[in-house]
């Protein structure tokens, strides 16, 4: 498999225009700016074994992290916010050579330790010239889980993977170099960085990283060119609120070429809200650090709410039945884009023989051959009075209520019914009685699917990415 036509990850680096590839809130380089840059650095660190780079949301850390994706060195991201004892098992376990940050960052003891390489993006040297493209089996990253089940694990991802994934994701969304992303993304997370930073360089595109999302910014943004945002639900989230209170920005805003989100399911009631504000309609994606992206709702067919799309090309996506799964199967994918395994950690990476990955979450089909999921077999397939009941289908039934802004379903332990079902609601407005919220999921499901109790709540638990911790709620 190659990389590329021409075989590598990046072309555009290596036939560099004056066109603009990155813009951050600390600057922006071009195309030509940027092969400087990324080739002297590449030249310092070439040879390494790994290298890590401090990944704040900066044009330093983008460059670090180009300079060793054309250096060929394997690229470890770290959250800025990690906590110490998850700083400190990231850096054992990657064991990088040096870490790459912006001139003046103060590093945190578990990482100060290392070799620095300050990334200076005001300086202007010449291009080096770079190293033999390396084979696309290579390591590019070492991104690390959440360590929902334990540590967090390495998941190494090669150059040929993002490359696929990429490239079926341009087929996907029609994304061309003419696009100009913008998003507010931390980019040491797939999302972030694979999509939203190696994806517009590998197209030959411009992104530019707001710092933060909101109605005014991404409207100036769009009528400064930006043709694609991605986001997550909370962004969106805010978002509408913002449009719906400023019509000429939702215009603005409506001018994009296409709106995606991604990292957890955007509600139905904020699909309805941005597209009444916008006349456009999100287009969600799926897909976790193991796999890249795996489906998505193309831009030549109109999204439907619920759903995650179509598997991209050359992606297959398989559901293993549930015994009395009411239709829902285990979501197993195979691919290009999946991962090599975790680091240091020989088959533990939930494969099957012939290589299918087992994602852990639950799904069915729809009628029209889209994907719709309901949530993830740990947390999300509740098994109550004899019955498998996947969270996701009562959530959006809740969400269907007006006086339901967000919610989560969780099982929680019962010693009559195996597991009831509560959910955490946060309101919109004065709080419903509980029993009208029980009634009205009763009313739209199976009975056995109504919540046996309703806790209200100001706010869920969420991580960086907005995904609800649900481990939180189950007590």
């Amino acid at each position: 498999m190659n990389v590329d036509a021409d075989g590598t990850l990046l072309p555009a680096l290596h036939h560099p225009s004056d066109s603009q590839a990155l813009a951050f809130p600390d600057g922006a380089v071009t195309y030509r700016e940027l092969a400087g840059l990324a080739s002297d650095l590449g030249s310092r660190i070439a040879g390494r074994s790994r290298v890590a780079v401090w990944a704040t949301p900066t044009l330093a850390a983008a460059t670090g992290i180009t300079a060793g994706l054309l250096a060929g060195v394997p690229v470890v991201p770290v959250n800025p916010k990690a906590g110490e004892r998850e700083l400190a098992h990231i850096v054992a376990n990657s064991g990088p050579e040096v870490v790459l940050a912006a001139p003046g960052t103060e590093l945190p003891a578990g990482i100060a330790h290392l070799p620095r390489i300050d990334v200076d993006v005001t300086a202007r040297p010449e291009p080096v010239p770079l190293p033999a493209e390396p084979a696309a089996e290579a390591p590019a990253l070492v991104v690390y889980t959440s360590g929902t089940t334990g540590p967090p694990k390495g998941a190494v991802i090669s150059r040929g993977a993002i490359a696929a994934d990429l490239d079926a994701l341009a087929d996907a969304w029609a994304w061309t170099a003419a696009d100009v992303l913008v998003h507010a993304l931390p980019i040491f997370h797939v999302h972030g960085l694979v999509l939203g930073t190696i994806g517009p360089l590998r197209r030959g595109g411009a992104v530019r990283h707001l710092g933060g999302i909101d109605g005014g910014r991404l409207a100036e943004a769009v009528t400064d060119g930006a043709t694609m945002v991605f986001g997550v639900p909370t962004h969106y989230h805010r978002l509408a609120a913002d449009l719906e209170n400023d019509s000429a920005a939702a215009q603005a805003v409506g001018r994009a070429r296409l709106l995606i989100s991604g990292s957890a399911a955007l509600t139905a009631v904020d699909h309805a809200r941005i597209e009444k504000a916008t006349g456009l309609a999100v287009r969600e994606r799926y897909g976790l650090t193991e796999t890249l992206i795996l489906t998505a709702a193309r831009a030549d067919e109109e999204p439907v709410v619920g759903t995650v799309g179509r598997p991209l090309a050359g992606t297959e996506v398989r559901l293993v039945p549930l015994p009395e799964g009411d239709g829902l199967g285990a979501v197993e994918v195979r691919g290009p884009q999946l991962f090599s395994g975790y680091l240091d950690l020989p088959g533990a990476d939930e494969r099957t023989a012939d290589g299918w990955f087992r994602t852990g979450d639950i799904g069915r089909w729809t009628a029209d051959g889209l994907l719709a999921l309901v949530g993830r077999q740990a947390t999300d397939l509740i098994k109550s009075g004899g019955y498998k009941i996947g969270a996701g289908e009562i959530e959006n039934a809740l969400l269907e209520h007006p006086r339901v802004a967000e919610v989560a379903v969780v099982g929680v332990a019962d010693p009559d019914l195996g597991e009831r079902i509560v959910a955490h609601v946060v309101a919109d407005g004065e709080p419903p009685k509980p029993q009208v919220l029980i009634d009205h999921v009763a009313a739209l499901l199976s009975p056995h699917k109504r919540p046996r109790e309703i806790r209200y709540t100001d706010s869920l638990p969420r991580n960086a990415m907005g995904k609800v911790q649900k481990k939180l709620l189950t007590s």
